[in-house]
């Protein structure tokens, strides 16, 4: 399925609320990669709107593990992208972007040098 960019300007504060971890399959324990060859790292982010006193939480899959992150930290996402996605009767949205840092970092810059090659 097609990717839909999402704009994080309008997503409000986001925190991070799971520390980066490297993607596994589940099954088989490997490593998970993108297209280009490089780990897949999941950070889990909460995501509320300043307006409300609603917030979910999504994991973001990025192209190497990302640093300078700490639970409750906000962070800034670069790139982000919706994923739909649907295996086996089941069906949900995956969430990737190109890079995710700390927020106080001075520059948020992809490290893969573009696009991520794929969820994995």
């Amino acid at each position: 399925m097609q990717s839909i960019p999402v704009d994080v300007s309008r997503l409000g504060t986001l925190r991070c609320v799971v520390e980066p971890e490297v993607r596994t399959n589940f099954e088989t324990g490997e490593i998970k990669r993108g297209r280009d060859g490089i780990a897949m790292w999941t950070v889990g982010v909460s995501v509320r709107q300043a307006d409300s006193r609603r917030a979910s939480v999504i994991e973001i899959s990025v192209p190497g593990e990302p640093s300078g992150i700490e639970e409750g930290s906000p962070v800034a996402v670069v790139g982000l992208v919706a994923v739909p996605w649907s295996q086996g009767g089941r069906n949900g949205i995956a969430f990737r972007a190109e890079s995710i840092a700390s927020a106080s970092a001075s520059a948020v810059a992809p490290k893969s040098g573009g696009k991520s090659g794929g969820v994995g």
